[in-house]
């Protein structure tokens, strides 16, 4: 008997381990967050296993049915829609619960959201900490909020589209204006780095309809503090035909960035260009 956490794909298919394939095909059953979403990975790689729904809403009501099944020495793999089961998803919970007991456990690595965001962000990638979603009511968001604001760490959120403008609302009251990215829909057909600050995207967000898988990366206190001026050069020199090069060479000498926080943001610039630099 063996339970197992399969991380699996957050957008792109492709992306999941030939040991998180094997273990999936070698599992006796497969506990999954939403049977259809999860029968999309399943399918496309051949994989025909009894699916128990086991989601955040039912997750106390399933887990003596899934420790029962481990001890009647069924081997169990779970996974969620997307990423890693047990970090903001179901899962640890059960891990927990099963090690107690003395049932082997493992968790299967693979794709994740926290990783590429910050690396795409141009925000210094050395220490940040990961905070999941930012709690539900406003008196909750502030006191985290303000708990982590003179920490010089990069601060990473998953956040929800729906929640978004009052998400960013507390964050700027908070930790005041500084950089961040907003990365969108990682590793899928859409996916969009949106660099700027945080008073800027407030606008941004407020202003446009913004969908899809988020996570927002913000700067940490030891960073540079937000000044819009070397985006707004940037642009000009952009839409006036300076090389990609030129522009990056020129802006972190002049405000002593970063060269991966300058090409991020002509990135989101360049849109759908081909040049690749």
């Amino acid at each position: 008997m063996s339970l197992f956490l399969v991380a699996t794909p957050i957008g792109n298919l492709e992306d999941i381990s030939l040991r998180a394939l094997r273990i999936l095909r070698e599992a006796d059953i497969i506990a999954c967050e939403d049977t259809r979403t999860s029968a999309i990975l399943l399918n496309k790689y051949n994989i025909k296993k009894k699916l128990i729904s086991f989601h955040v809403h039912n997750e106390n009501e399933k887990i003596p049915e899934l420790i029962n099944l481990l001890q009647a020495d069924k081997n169990i793999a779970v996974i969620s829609d997307a990423g890693t089961p047990g970090i903001s998803d179901p899962g640890w919970i059960l891990l927990k619960r099963a090690q107690d007991l003395g049932i082997y456990c493992d968790v299967i690595p693979g794709a994740n959201a926290i990783i590429p965001a910050i690396l795409l962000s141009g925000i210094n990638p050395g220490r940040f900490i990961f905070l999941g979603f930012p709690p539900e009511k406003s008196s909750a968001r502030k006191k985290l909020l303000s708990s982590v604001k003179n920490l010089p760490f990069a601060l990473c959120f998953y956040i929800s589209p729906h929640k978004i403008i009052k998400d960013l609302a507390d964050i700027l009251e908070i930790l005041g204006d500084r950089k961040c990215s907003l990365v969108r829909e990682i590793t899928k057909i859409h996916q969009e780095i949106i660099s700027m600050s945080i008073k800027n995207l407030l606008d941004k967000i407020s202003a446009e309809n913004i969908r899809g898988e988020l996570v927002l990366i913000i700067s940490g206190t030891d960073e540079n503090s937000c000044d819009d001026s070397w985006q707004n050069e940037a642009g000009k020199l952009f839409n006036d035909g300076a090389s990609v090069k030129t522009i990056m060479n020129l802006l972190a000498a002049k405000y002593d960035l970063k060269n991966s926080a300058v090409k991020n943001y002509l990135n989101s610039l360049k849109s759908n260009d081909s040049e690749k630099f």
